[in-house]
């Protein structure tokens, strides 16, 4: 997140405060349901709290090492400069003090995670135990609810024995009503396994009692266990003499086994029936062996009394009182489990019955054997008798799982944790390679600075070196030519002239793709004529396309203003470089054909009223040559800009479109990805066959972007290719001065409303000639043969093309006839003229220069054509004109002084720039300077600001405000990287002309400063 985008950090506070709300939400829910100890919502609610937790760290953290990050990069970005050093080392700090931190967060996170760990973890336990202690709570309240009621209806029962045994007479209860009574009430007693009633006798009563009841009192206890377990009351000892006796005379029928069976001749019952007479209440035996049972039980033993005896009654008021004794034995494991049973969808705990009234020998009443589980909870039983204390032991079944849920959650956490500090160290990392990586990319700029530097000043001296001797080779060429050579020395000149001319351009693209490499060549913005810099193209390559049989032709869409402003020299170098390479790969009877229309009727093409746009929209077959092309839109299609001219400069700017076609070889489609890299060709067989560099498309490319343009092309191998390019010119209200046809051709007003006709089967062809016959005022119509022509009589010319020429039908023709050819032979054309069948021979391409100069010969008269306007020449210019050449190459000064001798000029040569001074130090006769830049001692830079303040220190002496001293100087210079207009004029300089001299570039350079003589 960045300065320009502060609605992010405001999204990134909310999405902050929204989370940390909803923590705050989470906490307070979870301590109001932790309140109720809801295990499961507990824990989702701390899960939920983790997840906003660690939702809150990551973008805090996030936040925070994407600002130290963004702080770090402007520190540095501003340090950088100022102290590499202190940079590195504060870098170096910093990382160190982050990982420190790092350090730290990740110890805390694993702190945490302990401490989640410990948190959960003691929270299962708790709640493990919570729910052992509720379980065993119920069970041992369970069983000592159904005890204390099963003892109420025991004491009812002994309450019933006293009122309808001993308070009748006869008494109302016998064995058969008791044991009846008792079975069908058993229901009431669930937990008991029988209840028996045995009276008191007193050893004086035993006699009676026995001879009464017609049995033995028996011993409860013998030797032998075995029939005591089995208890057959035959096999019984009698029992022995006591004071008294407790024989059991009515019985249950499940325990009827025991009547006559004294209990008080057992040690537990004995003790029983003393406690219970003499208190009372119900109690308890220890637990022993039931008799026919292996099980452990007791007997609760209810003292009957013959009266109703109050709570305040005595002991011994009790004992005295007594009459018998009823007891109910109770199964222990029997009745528990009846009671475990009820809960048998709970059983996930043990649980263990025991008698503890002696705590050093505890019996064990219930359950297995007690195993380490883990857990353990004791619940107190209270069954009524507070002499006997009994224990219910409850304990889980299975030991405990792991704590999941606590080493997920903690894991969780710690997972976090370390994520984060991966985050952090990988964070930091990315720091350390920002800085490191910013380091380096400043060294590298560094360097690359200063081998763009070292580039510059490389190709400014090897080009000065290069064009230096280069200007003195084609100037003593060129003026060796002025001398009187026979045809074949001549002929060695020239073809030197122009080896040295190649050679000199193939420098200038190599400079030109340094300069642009480099960013430093600028474009002009002068107006210029678009169809005489076409025109101009053409007849740099009219020669090779007449030998090899090629047509070349422009055509230029009547829509474009005749004057625009832009580069005209970039221009011509671009359509000079795609003219020159679709030269080099069309072969015989192909064509070349340039054509220049607004964007804006491209875009609109059927629309539009020029025919040859839709002409090559509407068929690929109708061509300049018959030749098949290719689909030149194809070449544009993907142009973005190709509309990009806003309204509102719409008026002050054009948009043209380019396009060049050729019916060449075309490009393979392996090599067309590379065609615009410098110095590179289709293969390795295409220099040696056709020659070139490879790098006039990539320059050509680079100038069409430098002109707010874009450059496509579309290529089919054996069919030929299309290349187009848009650029973008100012356009130029019209004056006098910017029509270079009036200036230089003001005759061509006496070919206008002239009526011609044009003869061609090729309609596109047609079309291009009557672009130019129109550029001179005449009015065109076009035929496709002269039967299908109306009347020729009605037209003053005739331009039938070559492929359609009949000579005998011309004969009959009476106006002008002009053969169109693309070449023909010197004899031929003296042939044709001699019979009459022509009035003269236009050989292609066409241009307004040669249809000028033919109509001329062929329609006005000697005198008229005397008149005719001559652009002004050099001589005009320089003639008698005192010049001085500084430069330190012998030469150079040789080459220069001959070159403006050639006009007329006065020359003086001087050696150095020091000696300029001297000369220019007005007042001086001087009309011009032309003055080298790279010289020893001083250069032509430091000579011309020397000069400027030699005049300005003269200009200000002088008494008149008429005289103004100011001698124009040229820099005279091969550096064409250095030589600018604005170091020139910097300095003082008035211009500059490049080594060798041109006569054009001379008669430019010259034409500011002196008028034509």
């Amino acid at each position: 997140m960045n300065k320009g985008h502060p609605s992010g950090w405001k999204l990134e506070k909310m999405l902050l405060f929204v989370i940390a709300t909803g923590l705050v939400w989470f906490l307070i829910q979870g301590f109001n349901v932790s309140k109720d100890h809801d295990y499961q919502l507990v824990s989702s609610f701390f899960v939920s709290n983790q997840i906003c937790l660690s939702a809150v760290l990551i973008m805090a953290l996030g936040y925070s090492v994407r600002s130290l990050s963004r702080t770090l990069w402007k520190n540095q970005k501003r340090k950088v400069n100022q102290n590499k050093d202190n940079l590195q080392g504060s870098s170096r700090g910093a990382g160190k003090w982050m990982k420190k931190l790092l350090v730290l967060f990740v110890l805390a996170g694993v702190a945490i995670s302990v401490s989640i760990f410990w948190y959960i973890n003691s929270d299962i336990s708790f709640r493990r135990t919570e729910t052992l202690e509720n379980m065993c709570d119920e069970r041992a309240r369970m069983l000592q609810d159904q005890f204390n009621v099963s003892m109420n209806h025991v004491h009812a029962l002994a309450i019933l024995v006293s009122t309808f045994y001993h308070g009748k007479q006869p008494p109302a209860i016998d064995q058969k009503t008791f044991g009846e009574y008792t079975e069908r009430t058993s229901f009431e007693r669930p937990l008991t396994s029988g209840v028996a009633y045995a009276l008191r006798v007193r050893h004086s009563e035993r006699e009676s009692f026995e001879k009464k009841h017609g049995f033995t009192i028996k011993k409860m206890e013998t030797e032998d266990q075995t029939l005591a377990q089995d208890c057959d009351p035959e096999k019984l000892d009698p029992s022995p003499i006591h004071d008294e006796y407790a024989p059991v005379i009515l019985s249950q029928e499940t325990v009827s086994h025991i009547v006559s069976i004294d209990m008080m001749s057992g040690m537990e019952d004995r003790e029983n029936i003393l406690r219970a007479r003499s208190s009372g209440k119900g109690v308890l035996t220890s637990p022993f062996k039931l008799l026919k049972s292996n099980h452990l039980g007791v007997v609760l033993t209810f003292a009957v009394y013959n009266t109703h005896m109050s709570q305040e009654a005595t002991p011994e008021q009790r004992i005295n009182a007594t009459v018998g004794y009823l007891g109910a034995s109770y199964d222990v494991p029997s009745l528990v489990d009846k009671l475990l049973h009820q809960l048998a969808s709970k059983q996930t705990i043990v649980v263990n019955v025991y008698d503890t009234t002696n705590t050093s020998a505890a019996i064990r009443m219930y359950g297995p054997d007690e195993t380490d589980t883990g857990l353990l909870h004791i619940s107190s039983l209270d069954f009524g008798d507070p002499a006997r204390k009994h224990e219910m032991h409850c304990r889980f079944k299975n030991k405990p799982s792991l704590p999941w849920t606590a080493i997920c959650a903690s894991a969780g956490e710690l997972t976090i944790a370390l994520l984060l500090g991966h985050i952090f160290y990988a964070a930091i990392n990315r720091i350390n390679t920002v800085e490191r990586d910013f380091q380096e990319m400043m060294e590298l700029k560094h360097r690359a600075e200063a081998a763009d530097v070292a580039k510059s000043q490389f190709l400014a001296t090897v080009s000065h070196e290069i064009r230096t001797p280069m200007n003195g080779v084609l100037g003593m060429l060129h003026m060796l030519m002025d001398t009187n050579l026979n045809a074949k020395q001549l002929d060695y000149a020239q073809t030197a002239h122009a080896s040295g001319k190649d050679l000199i351009k193939l420098i200038n693209e190599v400079l030109d793709q340094a300069k642009i490499e480099s960013g430093r060549l600028e474009l002009e913005a002068v107006p210029f004529d678009l169809r005489t810099i076409l025109d101009n193209v053409l007849s740099l390559f009219s020669n090779k396309s007449q030998e090899k049989g090629i047509e070349l032709a422009v055509y230029v869409s009547d829509q474009l203003p005749e004057v625009v402003v832009g580069d005209p020299g970039r221009f011509r170098q671009i359509i000079t470089n795609l003219v020159a390479n679709s030269l080099k790969f069309t072969h015989d009877r192909g064509h070349i054909f340039v054509s220049v229309h607004l964007a804006d009727e491209v875009k609109r093409p059927l629309d539009s009223q020029d025919e040859v746009l839709k002409k090559c929209y509407t068929s690929f077959s109708n061509t300049l040559s018959g030749l098949p092309v290719v689909d030149r839109r194809k070449s544009w299609q993907n142009f973005e800009k190709l509309s990009a001219i806003d309204s509102i400069t719409h008026s002050k700017r054009i948009k043209i479109l380019v396009t060049v076609e050729d019916t060449g070889v075309g490009i393979p489609l392996d090599a067309q990805s590379r065609i615009f890299t410098p110095f590179m060709q289709a293969d390795s067989s295409t220099s040696r066959t056709y020659g070139g560099t490879g790098i006039g498309l990539s320059i050509s490319k680079r100038l069409v972007d430098l002109m707010d343009g874009e450059f496509g092309f579309v290529s089919e191998p054996g069919t030929g290719s299309a290349f187009s390019f848009t650029t973008v010119f100012l356009k130029k209200e019209p004056t006098p001065l910017d029509t270079v046809v009036q200036q230089y051709y003001p005759t061509v007003s006496e070919f206008r409303n002239l009526k011609a006709l044009v003869i061609d089967h090729k309609s596109i062809r047609a079309e291009v000639t009557r672009y130019h016959l129109q550029r001179m005022g005449i009015f065109v119509e076009i035929a496709s043969s002269l039967k299908t022509s109306s009347d020729s009589a009605h037209f003053d010319m005739i331009l039938v093309d070559e492929e359609v020429c009949d000579f005998h039908t011309l004969k009959e023709l009476k106006p002008k006839v002009f053969l169109l050819a693309k070449s023909i032979h010197p004899t031929k054309h003296n042939e044709l003229k001699t019979a009459n069948l022509v009035s003269d021979i236009l050989v292609k391409p066409l241009r307004f220069s040669v249809l000028i100069s033919c109509f001329q010969e062929t329609f006005i008269t000697k005198d008229k054509r005397r008149v005719t306007r001559k652009a002004p020449t050099l001589g005009t210019l320089l003639y008698g004109k005192k010049i001085l050449v500084v430069d330190d190459n012998v030469v150079n000064r040789r080459v220069a002084e001959g070159a403006l001798k050639k006009y007329g000029a006065i020359v003086t040569c001087v050696d150095s720039g020091k000696a300029a001074l001297d000369k220019l130090s007005p007042p001086h006769y001087f009309d011009a300077c032309f003055m080298d830049l790279q010289m020893p001692e001083m250069d032509g830079f430091e000579a011309t600001r020397q000069i400027r303040g030699l005049e300005d220190k003269f200009n200000r002496n002088i008494k008149s405000d008429v005289g103004y001293w100011h001698t124009p100087i040229l820099a005279m210079t091969a550096d064409v990287i250095q030589a600018t207009d604005e170091q020139c004029m910097k300095c003082g300089m008035d211009g500059y002309v490049s080594k060798p001299f041109e006569e054009e570039q001379l008669y430019s350079a010259a034409a500011c400063f002196f008028e034509s003589g």
